[in-house]
């Protein structure tokens, strides 16, 4: 049923702005039914489409010490990711690239003149996602690249940024344009 809302919602990207948001429901991280790599997917989906962050499930929960609760935790309290969501620009996400259909990319142009970047895959099979820093929207040859889940940065990358994707998961990134040098 997230699939059904993601692909509902996408197609509507072009009218969201500050208040005016899809909405695709209640976040379900937390309330089982899928993995912790799926409940990633989820959160970030819903952050690159600008969309209402309301926890659907039972926060008392959240406070016990079992992992699966420090799961839930860590992605609704993920402040990289929260901030994506919450960018003054107000800019939903768009598809870029989606070849085959299953590894999809997903960009979202912030505030500050950089791009959240979201590698999709929608397949059952880790695979490799590759963004090209043109289809992102930038205009130069090189960037600076944040990994929002995995709270690291790369050395800079040129033209494009690749990597293995989960099944049903996803690679977040917060994406900067290095100026090309004269």
């Amino acid at each position: 049923s997230v699939l059904t809302l993601v692909d509902l919602s996408s197609q509507y990207w072009q009218v969201a702005k500050p208040g005016a948001w899809n909405d695709p429901d209640m976040l379900e991280v937390g309330n089982g039914g899928m993995t912790g790599t799926e409940y990633r997917a989820h959160f970030s989906l819903w952050a690159m489409m600008a969309a209402p962050l309301i926890a659907g499930n039972d926060v008392r929960a959240m406070m016990d010490s079992s992992d699966a609760a420090a799961d839930t935790r860590d992605i609704l309290l993920n402040r990289e990711v929260i901030a994506v969501d919450q960018d003054s620009l107000g800019v939903q996400a768009s598809i870029v690239q989606a070849s085959p259909s299953e590894l999809q990319v997903w960009v979202k142009p912030l505030a500050d003149g950089s791009r959240a970047v979201l590698l999709f895959n929608r397949a059952s099979v880790a695979s490799t996602i590759t963004a090209n820093l043109g289809r992102v929207g930038l205009k130069t040859k090189r960037a600076r690249v944040r990994d929002l889940w995995a709270h690291s940065d790369s050395a800079s990358v040129e033209a494009r940024y690749a990597a293995v994707v989960p099944s049903h998961g996803v690679v977040m990134l917060r994406v900067w344009p290095i100026p090309d040098q004269p």
